[in-house]
């Protein structure tokens, strides 16, 4: 088993460097979509088709817009599976109570520790700008921010993507004390 998040903030090259790594592994790559297809979406769709033509056509993909944790108990040792992103996947939950989204995010962290593959995560960074105006942006932050540290703190590597540039956090970083906190 082996778990690696790639965060970093939008257009920074996050999903490109989990395709670099996930090529790398030399094993059968599944594609896990977290995005739903919105086709009335023109814009939306063009940023799937961009996703798309970067992949290898010997990877499979998946859509998983919500049972994540399934599609990561059915993988093999002989696979890797790229999950991009977290940040869609949290989105089509948004709606759900608190209780049931720390369901979600336990039965999730639960799956990635016993996994028998190889797993990379693209998350998205949305907490370094200005506080959201309303209450579902705010919701959004902070959940996407608490996921992604709480998936950092049972990561095997934690990159950071920006400005094009990968840094190895795992290295480079030192991580807080008791990672599995909230906050």
């Amino acid at each position: 088993m082996s778990v690696v998040l790639v965060t970093g903030p939008t257009r920074s090259g996050k999903s490109e460097w989990a395709e670099t790594l996930a090529a790398r592994s030399h094993k059968s790559v599944i594609y896990v979509a977290t995005a739903q297809d919105y086709l009335d979406d023109p814009e939306w769709q063009d940023r799937i088709s961009r996703h798309q033509q970067r992949r290898s056509p010997q990877w499979e993909t998946r859509s998983v817009p919500m049972d994540l944790s399934a599609t990561l108990q059915a993988a093999t040792p002989h696979q890797c599976l790229l999950v991009d992103a977290l940040g869609t996947w949290l989105a089509n939950w948004l709606e759900q109570d608190e209780s049931t989204w720390d369901d979600r995010v336990m039965e999730l962290l639960t799956c990635l520790q016993a996994t028998e593959s190889e797993v990379i995560l693209v998350a998205e960074e949305v907490g370094w700008g200005v506080v959201p105006a309303y209450p579902l942006g705010r919701l959004f932050r902070d959940r996407l921010g608490n996921l992604t540290r709480r998936v950092g703190a049972i990561a095997d590597i934690v990159y950071l993507v920006t400005a094009g540039y990968v840094l190895n956090l795992s290295e480079l970083g030192t991580p807080l004390p008791d990672q599995l906190g909230s906050e």
